[in-house]
């Protein structure tokens, strides 16, 4: 599943980069850069503050006094700043396994350099069966009920639409474009969410927290786009394949903000009770495996494989993944590299629900955008499997400043925005 990364936030960083390099001195560094950018509710008020009023009931021979309890809704100190806690540390959570999911997946594609596609399709339907394992273990501890299982399912098959929508798109303006333009251009995911969270969940930013996501955007383009020729970089490219790279980033953004629903209407059907992750997780990733397998076909043509050498193909790649039998030469590293990315790409996935589930979409976004410069960097030193490093640019560092300042700038105006809904 994807939350760009693929990502996405694409919940998954999509399993297809492409490798367009556009001069030898930037190659190294442009090769760390290509993956995807990157698989969640604001943090509406739930803390409630229980106040005792006194009314008197009328004399007859004796003065009477009767408790009279109220409900009402609080965003006192003490409850919101255990929100913020939370968010914190979710967040903190999430950017780490961001980083660490970015990096072993470069590493997992040293062994499986020949076989990408076949990485990407058993994740994709290898979920399906881990998440729906996992849920219904929570369904007998009973931490999962039959009421969140009788949610709507018409709006986790919208989710598999739109995210296997935005793989296909996202494979075929991948394999025209450049490879330091894919980045670049998925920017316009934060764009895309602020954009729908605005209609679909009637949402209001403020200029600073609107100027804070667009320095995201620029700092992450500055910083991917160094040693690259920029003026050059679309040169020769029909305009059509930029604009289906942007409609693949679209795609992934309404996923995120059909999930970020998801949990706020949940509270609303549930009757205040918690949604669990792995109910989104478990359906959306089943019904996105099941609009893969339909567009299969495409898939594996946009990637250069006939649907006809496919079976062959996915065969080849799952004896190199577990280095077994004859002609798996290459596949050093294997299966412990690929294990490896598997676990913490779940964990990642998981991490950024539960931080869009606590916070919202936007904010899971900026965390996962956040790990691109850290993983960028990572990258770029002598690691085991990958022992060349790359030298950043000026522009690198700069380009990460710019998004800093830009995370900065959200985050004031979030506690602006906090500040004056309790005055």
């Amino acid at each position: 599943m994807s939350f760009p990364a693929t990502s996405s936030l694409r919940s998954v960083p999509s399993h297809f980069p492409t490798s367009h390099l556009l001069n030898s001195n930037s190659a190294k560094l442009n090769s760390l850069i290509l993956m995807s950018l990157p698989e969640n509710r604001s943090s509406f008020s739930r803390d409630f503050n229980l106040t005792r009023s006194i009314t008197k009931a009328p004399r007859i021979n004796s003065p009477i006094t009767r408790p009279n309890f109220t409900v009402r809704a609080s965003s006192k100190t003490p409850i919101a700043a255990s929100d913020a806690k939370l968010i914190t540390i979710s967040s903190a959570v999430t950017i780490t396994l961001a980083v660490a999911n970015r990096v072993l997946y470069k590493l997992a594609l040293v062994p499986m350099k020949e076989y990408p596609f076949f990485l990407a399709q058993f994740t994709t339907f290898g979920y399906v069966v881990i998440y729906f394992s996992i849920l219904f273990l929570r369904y007998r501890a009973g931490i999962v009920t039959n009421e969140m299982l009788g949610l709507p399912k018409s709006r986790f098959a919208a989710i598999g639409i739109l995210e296997a929508l935005g793989v296909a798109s996202g494979m075929a303006s991948g394999a025209i474009l450049p490879g330091p333009a894919i980045p670049i251009l998925n920017q316009s995911f934060l764009v895309w969410q602020l954009l729908f969270s605005t209609v679909l969940l009637g949402r209001s930013y403020s200029f600073n927290q609107i100027a804070g996501c667009l320095l995201v955007a620029t700092g992450v383009v500055v910083a991917v786009a160094s040693g690259s020729d920029t003026g050059q970089m679309l040169s020769g490219i029909e305009l059509l394949w930029p604009g289906v790279m942007i409609a693949s980033a679209a795609f992934q953004a309404g996923a995120s903000i059909i999930k970020e629903f998801i949990f706020i209407d949940a509270g609303k059907r549930l009757k205040g009770k918690s949604l669990d992750i792995f109910v989104v997780n478990s359906f959306g990733s089943g019904f996105q495996a099941l609009f893969v397998l339909l567009l299969l076909p495409v898939l594996s043509n946009l990637k250069g494989i006939p649907f006809s050498e496919l079976p062959s193909y996915l065969k080849n790649g799952a004896a190199c993944f577990l280095k077994v039998g004859a002609g798996t030469s290459g596949c050093e590293g294997a299966p412990l590299l690929p294990l490896l990315y598997i676990v913490t790409n779940m964990a990642f996935n998981i991490s950024v629900l539960n931080l869009l589930k606590v916070s919202s979409a936007i904010v899971a976004s900026l965390a996962v955008t956040l790990s691109v410069p850290i993983s960028i960097y990572i990258l770029s030193r002598p690691l085991p499997y990958l022992p060349d490093g790359a030298s950043l640019s000026p522009f690198f560092l700069f380009g990460s400043l710019i998004l800093v300042m830009g995370l900065v700038l959200y985050n004031i105006g979030q506690a602006v925005k906090v500040g004056s809904k309790r005055a």
